[in-house]
């Protein structure tokens, strides 16, 4: 069997999703609207961000023995992501989100982990294929023990590791050295730099502060007004479409997802185009901005259009 070349490491889940007029302040009730239960989580989102843009992708996660984890499953494979490494955990539900949507698109996520809390470096010693992938994608919605194994062991095989690093939290300084892709927004690049990123200008002060930890490259996402590469031999800002803002739950997803399907396609060439890997992530979640959800907003390969 050839080997995998993404395979994404993190959480799944099943979202419970109400769209409203505002979010609600501590203390408010809001009356919402319809109510949704999608399938989410960061790292399915962007397993199948990644699989529907063309990639050759496994995801490993754990999952309750419960409806969810079989709905979750079932997902993934007509998505036809690998699902040889969804672990199964019978002592813990499967991970679920609570989303609040207003009319903007904007929301507010609070998540219950549950099974995705015992993934461990254990479960991750039985996946033989995470030795050979060519990128290795994580997020931060699984123990911090499991991310800090799987980079100490990727250092050591000189292999490709992306970190999203959300939901925001401090990252140790030994876990960003060596690391090849980090991919914050604004928010999350705030927290890890102390740098307040509203700008160019303050993007590429986070961006240096990366760099200077042994980050290899970062891209740090704008919203809608784009995103900002840098590493040591170029820097730029790439903006995004002009679109109609639904709902902005999986755009962070389907743009790591889809920055580890251009990065694949260009294995076999000298240099990276940072330029043309950042504007088809860009383009990839501009277009799930458009549509409500979480995994069913994420577009397929055909949808994109570069500008």
């Amino acid at each position: 069997m050839s080997p995998n070349k993404i395979i994404v490491i993190g959480s799944a889940n099943t979202d419970m999703v109400v769209k409203a007029t505002k979010l609600p302040l501590p203390g408010e009730t809001v009356l919402g609207g319809t109510f949704y239960m999608n399938a989410g989580g960061k790292g399915a989102n962007q397993a199948v961000a990644a699989a529907r843009l063309g990639g050759n992708v496994s995801l490993v996660t754990k999952v309750g023995n419960d409806i969810f984890g079989k709905q979750t499953v079932e997902g993934l494979r007509k998505d036809g992501i690998k699902t040889d490494y969804v672990f199964t955990d019978n002592k813990s539900p499967s991970g679920t989100a609570l989303i609040i949507l207003n009319e903007e698109g904007e929301n507010c996520i609070v998540v219950a982990p549950g099974a995705n809390a015992n993934l461990l470096p254990s479960d991750i010693e039985k996946v033989k294929q995470v030795s050979r992938a060519k990128i290795i994608l994580m997020q931060l919605e699984i123990p911090m023990e499991t991310i800090a194994f799987v980079v100490k062991n990727a250092k050591k095989t000189h292999q490709k590791v992306i970190i999203n690093p959300a939901p925001a939290q401090k990252l140790d300084d030994e876990l960003l050295k060596g690391l090849f892709l980090i991919t914050p927004n604004e928010t999350e690049a705030a927290l890890l730099t102390g740098i307040t990123v509203i700008d160019e200008e303050t993007a590429s002060q986070a961006s240096k502060i990366f760099l200077d930890k042994g980050v290899e490259n970062v891209i740090i996402t704008l919203g809608k007004e784009g995103a900002y590469f840098e590493n040591n031999n170029q820097h730029f800002k790439i903006p995004a479409p002009l679109v109609k803002v639904i709902d902005t739950t999986a755009a962070g997803d389907t743009f790591s997802g889809a920055i580890a399907v251009a990065l694949t396609e260009k294995q076999d060439r000298s240099t990276i185009e940072w330029e043309q890997v950042v504007k088809f992530a860009i383009v990839a979640a501009s277009k799930s901005v458009t549509r409500l959800g979480a995994q069913v907003s994420i577009p397929y390969k055909k949808e994109i259009v570069l500008y």
